[in-house]
């Protein structure tokens, strides 16, 4: 582990996540097989969306990620959440992490409201009966009423995401991790997202906050860090990183001043 205080919940060095991606499109399987059985392989390239990335997070720390789209934000999220294995280097997490990565992520569409409060309960960890306590606090910040007990196939992604989120930080884990989420939904329920996440960074939960939202960013988070092309740009308070990233967005072609990266 790369950071050497006892409060570090999230270290990593050398994190890189390669993918392969195919240098021309085959539509359909039947094109594949007829491809393969006449030896015509397909070639890959390799596409790095994170690249020798370090990083270190203390409890307690609300941590901003900011980037354009695809610059490797949401890779670093699943790959700290661990549904990715880093291709090199090494990830370190502490303590229970509840991400909120994609809408609907660990949700089942067949199954009603009520069931995916359970099933996401199980698997954050906490028991039927833990969850029981909690339930009606969930359906309330939810917003959902009547609909809990409709199958989740009938929701909106609004109400998906509302769902998602409440039953998240309703079990308040050691690290919250949010990407993006809250670009979906009205108004008035982004505000009291926003109010739950003030309380959780008051109470020294460890949030992670992607957003293309600055003002949230400068809004919660302590620090922030910059992401291109897969690469850690600068880390540093929040004010600084994003200054650099904006003049980064109105001067692309001219090599950016940023705070030093950790």
């Amino acid at each position: 582990m790369r950071g050497s205080s006892n409060n570090t919940v999230i270290s990593l060095t050398g994190a890189s996540v390669r993918y392969r991606v195919p240098t021309e499109q085959v539509a359909t399987l039947k094109e594949y097989v007829i491809r393969m059985l006449r030896g015509r392989r397909i070639e890959y390239r390799a596409f790095w969306a994170l690249e020798g990335l370090n990083l270190d997070v203390q409890r307690g720390e609300s941590l901003g990620i900011i980037g354009r789209n695809g610059a490797g934000k949401s890779t670093l999220l699943k790959v700290i959440a661990r549904v990715l294995r880093p291709t090199q280097g090494r990830v370190w997490v502490k303590g229970n992490v509840a991400p909120l990565i994609e809408l609907g992520a660990g949700f089942h569409l067949e199954l009603t409201g009520r069931e995916n409060v359970y099933l996401n309960g199980a698997m954050l960890g906490f028991s039927q009966a833990q969850m029981e306590e909690r339930f009606d606090r969930i359906v309330a910040f939810a917003e959902l009423g009547s609909f809990i007990d409709a199958a989740l196939r009938s929701y909106s992604s609004g109400m998906i995401m509302r769902l998602g989120f409440a039953v998240a930080t309703e079990v308040e884990p050691d690290i919250l991790i949010i990407d993006e989420v809250l670009a979906v939904g009205d108004e008035s329920f982004r505000e009291k997202c926003l109010a739950r996440m003030v309380e959780f960074r008051a109470k020294g939960t460890t949030i992670l906050f992607v957003s293309h939202s600055l003002d949230s960013v400068r809004a919660i988070c302590d620090r922030a860090i910059w992401i291109d092309e897969g690469r850690l740009r600068s880390s540093g308070p929040v004010e600084l990183v994003i200054d650099a990233y904006r003049s980064h967005l109105l001067h692309p072609a001219q090599p950016a001043s940023t705070p030093p990266a950790d």
